[in-house]
């Protein structure tokens, strides 16, 4: 029996090793703005900001997932171009006010108030919030890249990640 044991452990020992060894890595947290049925942008197209210079609603024959959520693009061309490098195309902050991410929340958008701020796409919340945010961009800018990881880090995996207008930031260092 004790042999029989011993065999059983000299099998069992490789194989939970190789366990770890073929475990992926966890993808890192992420948060998107996106519609009840998964619309990233509210079905516009993250490219055409960048290429026509204006909002533009995509089309559902030209979609693309990334980060658990889909893009729709209004041709083929803008499409492909977001799938080889989303990370150019796609939305700061997963597509949330850039202004609420300055002061540590989480506020939904609208997407024909946008700018575009060291190659990356801002969206606002309200024309107070592209005010507020255009007093001082640089400055907002970097608020906002400081506080979005722990904003990710608190809200990824909510049903509503969402804050109220008036209430206070989930963030203890900006309360």
């Amino acid at each position: 029996m004790k042999l029989l044991r011993s065999c059983l452990c000299l099998i069992a020992l490789p194989l939970g090793a190789m366990s770890l060894f073929a475990a992926e890595p966890s993808a890192p947290p992420f948060l998107v703005n996106k519609t009840s049925d998964g619309l990233a942008l509210q079905g516009y197209d993250a490219v055409a900001y960048f290429t026509d210079h204006k909002p533009t609603k995509g089309d559902a024959k030209f979609t693309h997932l990334h980060e658990g959520a889909t893009y729709r693009f209004a041709t083929a061309e803008h499409r492909d171009l977001f799938a080889q490098s989303p990370a150019k195309y796609a939305p700061a902050f997963g597509g949330y006010c850039g202004y609420a991410a300055s002061v540590g929340k989480v506020r939904p958008v609208t997407p024909e108030l946008w700018s575009i701020v060291d190659g990356h796409l801002i969206l606002q919340h309200s024309k107070g919030a592209v005010e507020l945010w255009g007093k001082d961009v640089p400055g907002n800018t970097a608020k906002a890249d400081r506080l979005w990881p722990l904003l990710v880090a608190a809200k990824a995996g909510k049903r509503n990640p969402v804050d109220s207008l008036l209430g206070r930031s989930v963030l203890p260092d900006v309360r």
